[in-house]
Protein backbone atom coordinates (compact mmCIF):
# COMPACT_ATOMS: atom_id res chain seq x y z
CA UNK A 1 0.00 0.00 0.00
CA UNK A 2 1.51 3.43 -0.94
CA UNK A 3 -0.06 4.46 2.39
CA UNK A 4 2.39 2.02 4.37
CA UNK A 5 5.56 3.40 6.45
CA UNK A 6 8.82 2.59 4.45
CA UNK A 7 10.79 -0.71 6.08
CA UNK A 8 12.68 0.18 8.96
CA UNK A 9 15.46 -2.09 9.75
CA UNK A 10 17.98 -2.04 12.68
CA UNK A 11 21.15 -3.32 12.74
CA UNK A 12 23.01 -4.04 15.61
CA UNK A 13 26.61 -5.05 15.88
CA UNK A 14 27.59 -6.39 19.75
CA UNK A 15 31.41 -6.72 19.81
CA UNK A 16 33.55 -6.06 23.53
CA UNK A 17 36.48 -4.78 21.35
CA UNK A 18 35.16 -2.86 18.07
CA UNK A 19 32.76 -0.93 20.27
CA UNK A 20 35.70 0.50 22.35
CA UNK A 21 37.53 1.36 19.38
CA UNK A 22 40.03 -1.54 19.57
CA UNK A 23 39.23 -3.13 15.69
CA UNK A 24 37.04 -1.71 13.79
CA UNK A 25 33.40 -3.33 13.58
CA UNK A 26 33.27 -5.28 10.74
CA UNK A 27 29.39 -6.68 11.35
CA UNK A 28 27.56 -3.45 10.40
CA UNK A 29 29.62 -2.73 7.27
CA UNK A 30 28.60 -6.56 6.06
CA UNK A 31 25.40 -6.17 6.97
CA UNK A 32 24.98 -2.46 5.31
CA UNK A 33 26.08 -4.11 2.22
CA UNK A 34 24.50 -7.29 2.26
CA UNK A 35 21.04 -5.41 2.10
CA UNK A 36 21.88 -3.36 -0.55
CA UNK A 37 22.30 -6.02 -2.82
CA UNK A 38 19.32 -7.95 -1.94
CA UNK A 39 16.73 -5.48 -1.08
CA UNK A 40 14.76 -3.77 -4.02
CA UNK A 41 11.88 -2.20 -1.75
CA UNK A 42 12.89 1.24 -0.20
CA UNK A 43 14.24 1.10 3.43
CA UNK A 44 15.63 3.09 5.76
CA UNK A 45 18.65 1.80 8.57
CA UNK A 46 19.08 2.23 12.15
CA UNK A 47 22.58 1.21 13.22
CA UNK A 48 24.25 0.66 16.92
CA UNK A 49 27.88 -0.78 17.93
CA UNK A 50 27.74 -1.84 21.47
CA UNK A 51 29.49 -4.05 23.90
CA UNK A 52 28.71 -7.90 24.87
CA UNK A 53 26.52 -6.52 28.01
CA UNK A 54 23.14 -8.15 28.44
CA UNK A 55 21.34 -5.04 29.85
CA UNK A 56 22.44 -2.82 27.09
CA UNK A 57 21.86 -5.13 24.22
CA UNK A 58 18.67 -5.92 25.87
CA UNK A 59 18.08 -1.50 25.87
CA UNK A 60 19.20 -1.01 22.25
CA UNK A 61 16.20 -4.01 21.17
CA UNK A 62 14.07 -2.38 23.21
CA UNK A 63 14.93 0.78 21.97
CA UNK A 64 14.76 -0.13 18.25
CA UNK A 65 11.21 -1.93 18.37
CA UNK A 66 9.25 0.43 20.20
CA UNK A 67 10.80 4.23 19.86
CA UNK A 68 12.74 3.89 16.68
CA UNK A 69 9.73 1.40 15.00
CA UNK A 70 12.27 -0.76 13.23
CA UNK A 71 9.74 -3.87 11.79
CA UNK A 72 13.12 -6.21 11.37
CA UNK A 73 16.67 -5.73 14.06
CA UNK A 74 19.50 -7.52 13.08
CA UNK A 75 22.65 -8.35 15.20
CA UNK A 76 25.83 -9.86 14.47
CA UNK A 77 27.96 -11.25 17.62
CA UNK A 78 28.22 -12.37 20.86
CA UNK A 79 26.60 -15.85 20.14
CA UNK A 80 28.93 -18.06 20.64
CA UNK A 81 29.77 -20.26 24.22
CA UNK A 82 32.31 -17.79 25.61
CA UNK A 83 31.65 -16.02 28.90
CA UNK A 84 30.82 -12.88 27.36
CA UNK A 85 28.45 -14.09 24.42
CA UNK A 86 24.62 -13.02 25.67
CA UNK A 87 23.05 -11.83 22.65
CA UNK A 88 20.59 -14.93 22.81
CA UNK A 89 19.73 -14.20 26.52
CA UNK A 90 19.22 -10.55 26.09
CA UNK A 91 16.93 -11.23 22.65
CA UNK A 92 15.21 -13.67 24.74
CA UNK A 93 13.91 -11.49 27.44
CA UNK A 94 12.86 -8.92 25.10
CA UNK A 95 10.68 -11.13 23.13
CA UNK A 96 7.10 -11.66 23.52
CA UNK A 97 7.24 -14.76 21.09
CA UNK A 98 10.23 -17.14 19.84
CA UNK A 99 10.53 -18.23 16.60
CA UNK A 100 12.76 -20.97 16.21
CA UNK A 101 12.74 -22.05 13.08
CA UNK A 102 15.28 -19.20 12.30
CA UNK A 103 17.93 -20.60 14.26
CA UNK A 104 17.23 -24.02 13.51
CA UNK A 105 17.96 -23.49 10.28
CA UNK A 106 21.26 -20.95 10.46
CA UNK A 107 22.88 -23.83 12.30
CA UNK A 108 22.07 -25.73 9.44
CA UNK A 109 23.56 -23.95 6.76
CA UNK A 110 26.44 -23.41 8.81
CA UNK A 111 27.03 -26.96 9.57
CA UNK A 112 27.45 -27.11 5.78
CA UNK A 113 30.30 -25.24 5.98
CA UNK A 114 32.21 -25.90 9.43
CA UNK A 115 31.52 -28.02 12.54
CA UNK A 116 31.47 -25.76 14.96
CA UNK A 117 28.48 -24.17 13.99
CA UNK A 118 27.03 -26.40 16.35
CA UNK A 119 28.61 -24.22 18.91
CA UNK A 120 26.30 -21.01 17.79
CA UNK A 121 22.87 -20.16 20.19
CA UNK A 122 21.24 -18.11 17.85
CA UNK A 123 17.69 -17.46 18.38
CA UNK A 124 14.66 -15.02 16.78
CA UNK A 125 12.36 -13.21 18.51
CA UNK A 126 8.85 -10.99 17.81
CA UNK A 127 9.21 -8.31 20.27
CA UNK A 128 5.11 -6.99 20.38
CA UNK A 129 3.66 -3.58 21.92
CA UNK A 130 0.15 -2.88 21.12
CA UNK A 131 0.61 -1.61 18.08
CA UNK A 132 3.73 -2.62 16.50
CA UNK A 133 5.53 -5.99 16.12
CA UNK A 134 8.68 -6.55 14.82
CA UNK A 135 11.28 -9.47 14.30
CA UNK A 136 14.13 -9.66 15.91
CA UNK A 137 17.14 -12.18 14.38
CA UNK A 138 20.33 -13.04 16.09
CA UNK A 139 23.06 -13.75 13.31
CA UNK A 140 26.57 -15.32 13.13
CA UNK A 141 29.39 -12.76 13.77
CA UNK A 142 31.57 -13.07 10.83
CA UNK A 143 30.84 -11.31 7.63
CA UNK A 144 31.14 -14.66 5.26
CA UNK A 145 28.67 -16.63 7.73
CA UNK A 146 26.26 -13.49 7.73
CA UNK A 147 25.63 -13.68 3.53
CA UNK A 148 25.70 -17.69 4.18
CA UNK A 149 22.93 -17.57 6.39
CA UNK A 150 20.92 -14.73 4.96
CA UNK A 151 21.18 -16.44 1.31
CA UNK A 152 21.70 -20.01 1.48
CA UNK A 153 23.66 -23.18 -0.47
CA UNK A 154 23.65 -22.19 -3.92
CA UNK A 155 25.09 -24.93 -6.12
CA UNK A 156 27.36 -24.35 -9.20
CA UNK A 157 24.57 -22.75 -11.08
CA UNK A 158 23.41 -20.72 -8.95
CA UNK A 159 20.59 -23.14 -7.70
CA UNK A 160 19.40 -23.10 -4.09
CA UNK A 161 20.59 -26.23 -2.30
CA UNK A 162 19.86 -24.95 1.29
CA UNK A 163 17.34 -21.83 1.67
CA UNK A 164 18.79 -18.82 3.47
CA UNK A 165 16.51 -17.53 6.39
CA UNK A 166 16.16 -14.30 4.52
CA UNK A 167 13.54 -15.79 2.11
CA UNK A 168 11.43 -16.55 4.73
CA UNK A 169 11.62 -12.95 6.27
CA UNK A 170 9.23 -10.50 3.87
CA UNK A 171 6.21 -12.78 4.46
CA UNK A 172 7.06 -13.06 8.16
CA UNK A 173 6.71 -9.10 8.15
CA UNK A 174 3.52 -9.27 6.20
CA UNK A 175 2.49 -11.37 8.96
CA UNK A 176 3.13 -9.40 11.62
CA UNK A 177 2.13 -6.50 9.71
CA UNK A 178 4.81 -4.74 8.98
CA UNK A 179 5.46 -3.35 5.00
CA UNK A 180 5.36 -5.43 1.92
CA UNK A 181 9.16 -6.48 1.35
CA UNK A 182 10.82 -7.23 -2.14
CA UNK A 183 13.90 -8.92 -2.63
CA UNK A 184 16.27 -8.89 -5.48
CA UNK A 185 15.97 -12.65 -6.41
CA UNK A 186 19.80 -13.47 -7.83
CA UNK A 187 20.70 -13.16 -4.41
CA UNK A 188 18.02 -14.75 -2.32
CA UNK A 189 14.36 -15.19 -3.27
CA UNK A 190 11.24 -14.07 -0.87
CA UNK A 191 8.66 -17.04 -0.69
CA UNK A 192 4.88 -16.09 -0.38
CA UNK A 193 1.95 -18.31 -0.30
CA UNK A 194 0.57 -17.26 -3.72
CA UNK A 195 -2.34 -15.72 -2.18
CA UNK A 196 -0.07 -13.65 -0.48
CA UNK A 197 1.88 -12.28 -3.20
CA UNK A 198 1.36 -9.24 -5.06
CA UNK A 199 1.51 -8.91 -8.82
Amino acid sequence: MSDSPPLKIGVVSISDRASAGVYEDQGVPALTAWLETALLSPYLLVTRLIADDAAEIARTLIELVDRERCHLVLTTGGTGPARRDVTPEATLAVGTRTMPGFGEQMRQISLRFVPTAILSRQVAVLRETPDHAALILNLPGQPKAIRETLEGLKGPSAEVLVPGIFAAIPYCIDLIGGPYIETHAPVVKAFRPKSAARP
